[in-house]
């Protein structure tokens, strides 16, 4: 098992590109059912049943794994096998009719476009920490990038003229997005008067960097924003991908088709960005309740 593992690990890395924090998704999920193999006397694919891996499941969900995570372990170790029979390790794939966890997929929270003007005007933008956070919150909310798309972008990688950035996502997948004028007059602004104090000599890549010039991690950037969060007085759990949600939603409300909204998320799959057309229905219900005389 543990070379079944390695391997399809090595496949994840090398041939499917998949993003380091994939990799380590499903490297710890796959790395996790071999141990608990291994408890079971099993150490070989071949030895592995369609069983074992339903009660995997079952031992998780008595461990308090959550639902959402459930999941993903079920598709990480089918993910596995499909790669040993595709190189032909096993000639069968014995995962195939597990059944995940049913659960119902709830509506991401959104921000209205109030809180979010009143989380833009949060950072101090006389100061260079503060002038860099509102361009980061701006180029965000503009973009809809993830968050590692964020704090990843390349300088070389946003053309200023055009008002476009050049992004690299899930699966080494590139995907150019628009960039507003506002979020690129505050980036030209960070460029010029914030950046220097960080990076002077221009030595990292990046095009958003710390306090002591390197590039901004995404725990770094989640902590500023909910400081950032509280100051604007926004209740409730404020994360960059509240804002992408919200970058989404805004545009779907304000005529922006889904195909277009699908390229920009950077989804492989519509059905994913279909998510958003439930939030701007639920959102148009719950106007319609608080204000119609008769709404409720």
């Amino acid at each position: 098992m543990q070379a079944a593992v390695d391997g399809f690990i090595y496949y994840l890395k090398v041939e499917r590109h998949s993003s380091d924090n994939t990799v380590a998704a499903y490297g710890r999920d796959v790395r996790r059912f071999s141990e608990w193999l291994a408890d079971q006397d099993v150490h070989s694919p071949g030895a592995v049943t369609r069983q074992h891996l339903s009660d995997h499941l079952v031992w998780l969900d008595a461990q308090g794994l959550g639902l959402r995570s459930i999941a993903r372990v079920r598709t990480s170790v089918r993910q596995l096998f499909r790669f040993l029979v595709r190189e032909k390790v096993l000639e069968d794939d014995p995962t195939v009719l597990v059944e995940g966890p049913k659960f119902s997929q709830p509506l991401p929270t959104v921000l209205s476009t109030t809180q979010v003007e009143a989380l833009l005007s949060a950072p101090d933008r006389s100061h260079p920490l503060g002038l860099r956070d509102a361009a980061m919150i701006e180029v965000l909310y503009s973009t809809g990038l993830r968050v590692s798309e964020l704090v990843g972008l390349l300088r070389a990688r946003m053309d200023d003229r055009v008002g476009l950035v050049l992004v690299r996502g899930k699966g080494d997948k590139e995907r150019l997005i628009p960039i507003g004028e506002r979020a690129l007059a505050l980036v030209l602004q960070y460029k010029k008067f914030s950046r220097p104090h960080f990076d002077p000599l221009v030595r990292t890549a990046e095009l958003f960097v710390g306090r002591h010039g390197r590039a901004m991690t995404r725990q770094n950037f989640w902590q500023r924003l909910r400081k950032h969060a509280r100051a604007a007085d926004i209740k409730g759990k404020v994360s960059p991908h509240v804002l992408r949600h919200s970058f989404a939603t805004h545009l779907l409300e304000n005529g922006a088709d889904l195909r277009s909204l699908q390229a920009m998320l950077g989804h492989s799959d519509i059905t994913t960005t279909q998510i958003y057309t439930h939030v701007t229905t639920a959102r148009l219900k719950r106007i319609h309740a608080d204000h119609h005389p008769r709404g409720t």
